[in-house]
């Protein structure tokens, strides 16, 4: 499924994927997920290097390895992730690997069949019947695993796990809000839920986003729309403000609500992803200085691939974790144009495209 121009229908195309050089894999998809982020590539959002190979929040087995490859065999059940963690950069060599800032993405390019190079997105590209990937950006995880359910952990659930989890600390007993009850912002809350949170409030515009969200933890919800959403995460945490508020919409306003409706020294985390137009909210210096705390954007939910999609996967199978909700339909490659307008209308939480 390739976006060949910006603002244009998607289109399946024939591509030609080598066999993998040394450090890299071959991987047969199972399935994918139709996530925001291929918008915005088709958009244009992200860069102009058209022809884009859409899809990088996937799930399939490795089919080859190539030379010098450990770790990773043929059979394998992966989940690709678009950090595959260096080990070299300075964020690595300061014990930070969760800020990599060289990962690892294949060396040889995939083309049409008439040889035009075609860029992957996030360096994946996995709405496709194969791809090739840096061995670094698949990681094996249990078998049993529904790979539609597991690969959504490859960005946006990841993302909103990780930002709860991971950026925002949450920790039992604590408050959170999130802003934005679509995949990650859900994602969000049961991250918090399955991390301790004690109250949750779920703040979106539409009552069958935030029934939903109730589903995944949500003990509060508020309708942005009909009441002032700042006071409502007071009211809702005896009048201090929320331990920690997700942005997880990518909106100057939405952000600006997030940062006064939380506590003292409390933390703002934004996952939502803004446009390049977007600008900072006009907050008062006095107001970022006097209210303390943290703002922290999160990439990726901070995760660590190896470290942390076993752990989920593995909680997905116990039970503790509902990954399964999040998908709301499974479609053929042929449908991928059709869920970005379902994303678009709020319709759905993810598509996920079955080969």
């Amino acid at each position: 499924m390739v976006a060949t121009a910006k603002g244009a229908p998607v289109t399946i195309e024939t591509v030609v994927v080598p066999d993998p050089g040394p450090g890299e894999a071959l991987v047969d998809v199972q399935a994918c997920g139709v996530c925001h982020t291929d918008l915005h590539y088709r958009e244009g959002a992200i860069n102009d290097e058209f022809p884009f190979l859409l899809g990088h929040e996937a799930a399939g087995r490795v089919a080859a390895v190539g030379e010098g490859v450990s770790g990773l065999s043929p059979g394998d059940f992966v989940v690709l992730n678009w950090r595959a963690v260096c080990g070299q950069c300075r964020a690595c060599r300061r014990g930070r690997p969760q800020y990599c800032f060289a990962t690892h993405n294949a060396g040889q390019k995939m083309t049409l069949k008439d040889g035009t190079v075609l860029s992957p997105a996030l360096g994946i590209g996995a709405f496709a019947e194969k791809t090739l990937v840096a061995a670094g950006q698949c990681t094996p995880v249990s078998d049993g695993a529904d790979p539609a359910v597991a690969g959504l952990l490859g960005c946006g659930v990841m993302a909103g796990l990780g930002a709860a989890m991971l950026t925002g600390g949450v920790g039992p007993g604590d408050s959170v809000a999130v802003f934005g009850c679509g995949g990650v912002g859900d994602a969000a809350i049961a991250g918090a839920r399955l991390a301790g949170a004690t109250t949750i409030i779920a703040v979106d515009l539409d009552d069958r986003k935030l029934e939903m969200a109730r589903e995944f933890g949500a003990t509060h919800a508020v309708n942005a729309g009909r009441e002032d959403a700042v006071e409502a995460i007071r009211a809702a945490t005896g009048g201090f403000g929320a331990d920690v508020c997700i942005e997880a919409v990518g909106q100057p306003r939405v952000l600006e609500q997030a940062f006064f409706a939380r506590d003292l020294a409390g933390t703002v985390v934004q996952v939502g992803v803004p446009t390049p137009d977007m600008k900072f909210p006009d907050i008062p210096m006095i107001e970022f200085f006097g209210r303390g705390g943290a703002l922290k954007p999160s990439w990726y939910g901070d995760c660590l691939p190896g470290r942390d999609f076993p752990l989920l996967v593995d909680l997905y199978l116990q039970g503790r974790l509902p990954l399964d909700r999040f998908v709301s339909e499974r479609i053929g490659l042929d449908q991928v144009e059709e869920a970005f307008h379902k994303m678009e209308r709020g319709e759905v939480l993810r598509s996920v495209v079955v080969l």
